[in-house]
């Protein structure tokens, strides 16, 4: 599979010019993430399991019977990861793509030169409200960091919308949610991007789609985990 083209048009690099970003830490212009505050971010990354919070460097604990063996995560969802995430997702700072692409760079270990990356399919009309797959343009940076393909393989088999919903709708929702468009590859480990880690749910069915098709190595990066209040 060919590598991605991430484009950067001409109407990015003016903007650059004229209406440079902040920093989303130390306010700062010129980068929606300053060199300074990308390593605050990643001299604290998350090492716990994201259900339990027991304490692991593999994101996951021995209690929990899961589809994806490993899971690596950036940080907690608070302070200048939470404003970098949330200028991205909300505030069309399509700027800040390559900044977490970074972050997820310097979170995740060295991965085989196989790996396909699947980024979790974003429902359709967030896609149309920013005007792009945010997940889609990470993983692409992303795998152009680390010199790996991306598989388009996960599709969206619903519309429904998790931003807002309960946990006991979240875990419901999960259950429908995808499908696959291609067969899968026993012998490729697959990487599975997703931007926030709530419950879980989403990363846990996709894993579950995948592993069921015939995946024995399915692995998890996220950017952020966050409690669901």
């Amino acid at each position: 599979m060919p590598m991605p083209n991430v484009k950067i048009t001409m109407v990015d690099k003016v903007l650059e010019i004229i209406a440079p970003h902040l920093c989303s830490g130390c306010q700062k212009i010129g980068s929606p993430l300053c060199d300074h505050c990308k390593y605050d971010i990643i001299e604290m990354p998350f090492e716990a399991c994201l259900l339990c919070l027991e304490p692991t460097s593999v994101g996951i604990c021995i209690e929990h019977n899961k589809s994806y063996k490993n899971a690596w995560i950036v940080g907690e969802r608070t302070g200048t990861l939470q404003r970098l995430i949330g200028g991205f997702k909300f505030q069309n700072m399509k700027a800040a793509a390559r900044n977490l692409a970074q972050l997820l760079d310097e979170r995740l270990p060295e991965l085989p030169a196989n790996t396909l990356i699947i980024p979790i399919p974003t429902a359709p009309s967030h896609v149309r409200e920013r005007g792009y797959d945010h997940l889609l343009l990470i993983a692409r940076y992303f795998a152009q960091y680390r010199q790996l393909a991306i598989s388009p393989v996960l599709k969206r088999a619903s519309t429904a919308t998790q931003h807002t919903a309960s946990r006991q709708t979240r875990l419901e929702q999960a259950k429908s949610a995808f499908r696959l468009s291609d067969t899968i590859d026993p012998d490729v480990p697959y990487l599975l991007l997703d931007d926030v880690i709530t419950t879980g749910s989403t990363i846990d069915e996709a894993s579950r789609l995948l592993s069921m098709s015939g995946a024995k190595t399915v692995w998890v990066g996220a950017l952020a985990r966050q409690p669901l209040d």
